[in-house]
């Protein structure tokens, strides 16, 4: 008796040995126009989910379909809540991203012992990490004005570029995006004439042909747009089919469905894009060759894996999946990329610092492995900006968690 009531103290005494599951909510545009880019950001999200799982921590991920809308966002994030998930994922739409981080602030407010972690995968209006930043909130992604002071840095190099058309959705981050062309080319190439200055409804044009027009009769030689997903796709075929001949500068160009659009185009290495990295460049492990071989595409969606790699580490460090533990432990975290470089999550405002390459599209040449969508093209690297320069100074004023 003695052995056994031993045994049972012992037992008691020790850490449980069970795993332990982490549950994240996938709120993005599930159907609809965006649905392929968000999509493939989910297959990123669960392929590394699948990788990172161990006896420990297993990470299951379920999507809702939030529409492209701010509201349905909001409905979605209850529901997911209401399902007894504390971690939320989101990023396609500034506006639904914004509307999801004040619900989730109200929330915690009102719940402390159900606080609720919003990560940010690719929302990047600077306000988000600025005047709106929240403790529960955490971005894996440059915001707007880092990425156009990378393209601005390029673009001050590029003499050629003498007449620039900007062309933008109109909503909060095509807007930003927008005002930080006009303030950031002024500043380091006051030269550059805006020829063209156009925000278009998100989502919600099939033809680009006017548009196209009018950045052909505006005689400009370059373009400078935020558009994503089929904005950007459509646009570059609009392009393609008026024969434009002008360079391109943008945030999104390597999102699925862009590479394909941009091979019509025919401009071999003038389209830019300004990302995280890419599959050409040399990588210390195999995650990228894994994905193409089990769907075809390749990983370029990098931050995924920064998300979920720093989410697995403070699961660890907090030794809890308790959102606040999580939070705690996020803050000034550090992980090696998947491209060698160092990111670091600012603690002041929640908004990761990691390296940012301008890197242009063209027929495979030396050096390049691996083309995109089949198209015998790929990408190579034209630039590089630190993550000591992404630095912008930020007005977050962090509250307690």
């Amino acid at each position: 008796m003695r052995i056994v009531a031993f045994l049972a103290v012992v037992l008691f005494a020790l850490p449980s040995l069970a795993q332990q599951t982490v549950r994240i909510a996938f709120i993005d545009p599930l159907s609809g126009p965006a649905a392929a880019v968000t999509e493939n950001a989910l297959n990123h999200l669960k392929f590394m989910a699948e990788r990172l799982s161990d006896k420990q921590t297993a990470y299951e991920i379920t999507g809702y379909d939030n529409k492209l809308n701010a509201q349905e966002s909001i409905i979605q994030a209850q529901k997911a809540i209401d399902a007894g998930i504390r971690i939320i994922v989101a990023g396609n739409s500034s506006a639904a991203a914004g509307a999801l981080n004040e619900f989730i602030m109200k929330h915690n407010e009102r719940n402390h012992d159900k606080a609720v972690l919003f990560l940010n995968i690719s929302a990047i209006d600077p306000a988000l990490t600025n005047d709106k930043c929240s403790p529960a909130h955490f971005r894996f992604d440059a915001h707007a004005d880092m990425k156009m002071m990378a393209l601005a840095q390029f673009i001050a190099t590029q003499p050629q570029i003498k007449r620039v058309y900007l062309i933008n959705q109109d909503y909060s981050f095509g807007q930003a995006v927008r005002a930080a062309a006009l303030d950031m080319l002024k500043r380091l190439r006051p030269d550059i004439e805006i020829v063209g200055d156009d925000l278009h409804p998100l989502a919600k044009i099939n033809d680009f042909s006017p548009y196209v027009a009018k950045i052909k009769a505006s005689g400009a030689d370059s373009v400078v747009t935020g558009n994503w997903g089929n904005d950007l796709a459509l646009l570059l075929k609009s392009a393609a089919d008026a024969s434009l001949q002008t360079g391109w500068y943008t945030y999104y160009a390597s999102g699925i469905g862009s590479p394909t659009a941009i091979r019509q185009t025919g401009l071999a290495h003038r389209v830019f894009a300004v990302i995280e990295g890419h599959s050409n460049m040399a990588m210390n492990d195999r995650l990228d060759a894994d994905y193409r071989a089990r769907f075809g595409g390749s990983f370029n969606v990098p931050r995924a894996r920064l998300l979920m790699d720093m989410l697995h580490d403070a699961v660890r460090k907090a030794k809890s999946v308790e959102p606040k533990a999580i939070a705690a432990a996020l803050q000034d975290a550090t992980r090696t990329t998947m491209y060698g470089g160092v990111a670091t999550m600012r603690a002041s405002d929640h908004q990761v610092l990691q390296d940012l390459y301008i890197t242009s599209f063209g027929p495979l040449e030396g050096g390049m492995t691996y083309d995109e969508e089949k198209t015998g093209w790929g990408w190579k690297t034209a630039g590089k900006v630190t993550a000591a320069q992404t630095a912008l100074p930020t007005t977050c004023r962090m509250a307690a968690f």
